[in-house]
């Protein structure tokens, strides 16, 4: 089972190496679950963050990915992506999502689904923040409130970067057991107990424009 994460320049730091860490730790009988940085060169990706990823593989490279999981990132990044006229990471996204098995984005990755036109038709969410950037797609059904993931059919979407651990908990968990992802739970000792607690403001207009 290869779960694929397609990053670029620009990305957000947790939402490939969280949900990265909780897929190295899956252990299921009979069940070989392998993650992959995949990019469109070999070529070291620096994140939002200034963490440097080196790609194990490149677009051309990855073969089939039986999971796709799309990471958000820099405002500025998403735009160059979704405004590429060779549509290179998009038409990976779209190669990538015809045999994969799940389809999944944590935090802005939702808006590179919706832009290849993965997510017509399918209930969504995305950062709070960015909510007005994914009701700019018509067909994407946006769930209300801010849910830390939304289900649908074969396709997940995640909300705000931290929301990538509960996802990719419930992505293991539809791939394996519930008993597989408990033993991930206990393993990276997730159970979360802010010492702080906030509330979400409404989002006002899109921060960015493509």
């Amino acid at each position: 089972m290869i779960i694929g994460i397609p990053i670029y320049e620009g990305v957000d730091l947790l939402d490939v190496a969280g949900p990265y860490e909780m897929f190295n730790w899956v252990t299921a009988p009979g069940l070989t679950v392998e993650a992959v940085l995949v990019a469109e060169t070999r070529r070291e990706v620096t994140s939002r963050d200034g963490v440097t990823f080196r790609p194990h593989k490149s677009f051309r490279q990855a073969g089939q990915l039986d999971v796709l999981w799309v990471p958000g990132g820099d405002p500025a990044a998403l735009k160059r992506l979704m405004t590429d006229e060779k549509r290179r990471y998009l038409d990976c996204l779209v190669r990538q999502s015809k045999n994969a098995r799940i389809v999944a984005s944590v935090c802005e990755g939702a808006l590179l689904l919706a832009a290849a036109g993965l997510l017509d038709g399918y209930r969504a969410t995305t950062h709070w923040a960015f909510v007005p950037c994914l009701k700019r797609f018509p067909k994407v059904r946006v769930v209300r409130g801010h849910p830390r993931f939304v289900v649908d059919g074969n396709r997940i979407t995640g909300g705000g970067i931290s929301s990538g651990l509960d996802e990719a908990l419930k992505l293991i968990e539809m791939l394996t057991s519930t008993q597989v992802a408990q033993a991930v739970q206990r393993t990276t000792q997730y159970y979360p107990k802010p010492p702080v607690r906030s509330v979400l403001p409404a989002a006002g207009d899109c921060p960015f424009t493509w």
